[in-house]
């Protein structure tokens, strides 16, 4: 019986580390329609989302079955709480890729992005990709000391956030301000997601240690 519970909690870890996976590949192709302004993968983006929120909608509800029925106790518990918090923030990286595409979306045929901003979405999106993949073999692996390493790719993401801005306010910015608009909005996307992904790693240092680096700095939207 216990052997069977035990193979329960690891189905939940392994479906969040796939949903993590998604969220991830989500944010690559978003990042790829945005910057090529390819309509193909915007819609493929647009469309896939729906399967992220069902594997959230399943892992919440073995979860709670999980809470019900076995009653777990200690690091069990700690598992199935965590879990269900972060399927919460994988959700929200999986919306945050939808946005994203759905600007290039919207924009099509056009570019959303001018040529000044570009590189520096270039670069947002591969560190947001890059902290989904560690994020999920984090998850696979509960690698404590990789989990905590997760801040650095998310302080390279702050910094170019911050850049970001004044670039936008500078007073010669040229492309007007509904693309200052579209750019400061893509950009709080970027941000967001790596903040999430940064949440993602601190539930497995909360499961393996029982204590939640950095509380206070969980993640609202």
């Amino acid at each position: 019986m216990r052997e069977a519970y035990h193979d329960q909690l690891g189905q939940l870890a392994d479906q969040l580390a796939d949903m993590c996976g998604m969220a991830g590949d989500a944010m690559e192709r978003a990042t790829s329609a945005l910057l090529q302004a390819d309509l193909g993968l915007a819609e493929q983006v647009i469309g896939d989302d729906v399967k992220i929120d069902d594997v959230r909608a399943s892992i919440e509800e073995q979860a709670y079955a999980l809470l019900a029925l076995q009653a777990p106790v200690a690091t069990d518990l700690r598992i199935v709480l965590a879990v269900i918090h972060a399927a919460e923030s994988v959700e929200r990286m999986g919306d945050l890729a939808l946005h994203v595409a759905k600007a290039a979306r919207r924009r099509h045929p056009n570019h959303v992005l001018s040529d000044t901003v570009e590189p520096y979405f270039a670069e947002m999106g591969r560190i947001a990709v890059e902290l989904a993949r560690e994020a999920t073999d984090i998850i696979r692996t509960q690698d404590v000391e990789r989990a905590r390493s997760l801040e650095d790719a998310d302080d390279a993401m702050d910094d170019l956030h911050r850049h970001l801005f004044t670039v936008i306010m500078d007073k010669d910015w040229p492309h007007g301000v509904p693309s200052a608009v579209d750019t400061t909005l893509l950009g709080r996307f970027y941000e967001r997601f790596a903040d999430h992904a940064v949440s993602v790693a601190k539930r497995t240092v909360f499961v393996v240690t029982g204590r939640m680096p950095g509380y206070g700095d969980d993640i609202d939207d």
